[in-house]
């Protein structure tokens, strides 16, 4: 049975695209890692996707195939490349990050060829998901945008949950950073009332992005 998630309607699709994302999805839909919405279990990459499509369609609704494709598929299969399987010290953790934007990417390409993209389409998503040339490649800092507005709506007051031990030190840094990989654009959608911020944090939020 095909999943679906509530999100505004998409665009009309190029076969191109349709195919894309059909492929997508149903290579995020074998996550075995499941997380709640709504009401039901999801798999955890398929939801996240999703939701990153949804934003999208939020933040930036004019976005080309390219943009629409590396939303999509930032973290296609994540599952298949696990934190543990790298030393848990901070050069296994960047050896894991560097290693993950080449398999997604490659993952993306693959299935874009197969949809019929062209080498040069292909390119420009593997470059937003390997997160080159952020602040000067639009593609990039559009994955970029998405990804944080993401993260605040949706994963940050779990990601507080997580971490009791995070003094307001620490967050106050966290959200600074997070606020820093966005575009103007991105922060003034952020402040538009238009994201939903998590509640409890948004007093520490109000403090860092004062102090920045």
């Amino acid at each position: 049975m095909r999943r679906s998630v509530n999100r505004p309607q998409e665009k009309r699709m190029s076969r191109q695209l349709d195919k894309t994302i059909e492929l997508i999805d149903a290579a995020n839909n074998e996550d075995p890692n499941r997380e709640s919405a709504e009401g039901k279990e999801w798999p955890k990459e398929f939801l996240y996707s999703h939701r990153m499509t949804d934003m999208l369609e939020r933040f930036k609704p004019d976005a080309d195939e390219v943009g629409q494709i590396s939303i999509r598929a930032q973290h296609i299969e994540r599952w298949k490349s696990p934190r543990d399987a790298f030393p848990m010290n901070r050069q296994g953790y960047l050896q894991w990050r560097t290693q993950l934007y080449k398999f997604h990417g490659n993952r993306a390409g693959e299935l874009m060829a197969q949809a019929g993209y062209d080498e040069e389409s292909i390119e420009r998503v593997q470059k937003a998901i390997g997160k080159k040339a952020v602040k000067v490649n639009p593609d990039t800092q559009l994955l970029e945008d998405i990804a944080a507005l993401v993260f605040i709506e949706h994963y940050m007051q779990a990601f507080a949950d997580k971490h009791p031990e995070y003094d307001e030190e620490k967050w106050i840094d966290i959200i600074q950073k997070t606020w820093k990989k966005m575009s103007a654009d991105g922060q003034a959608f952020a402040l538009s009332g238009n994201l939903k911020l998590p509640e409890p944090l948004v007093p520490l939020i109000q403090k860092a992005l004062n102090a920045a």
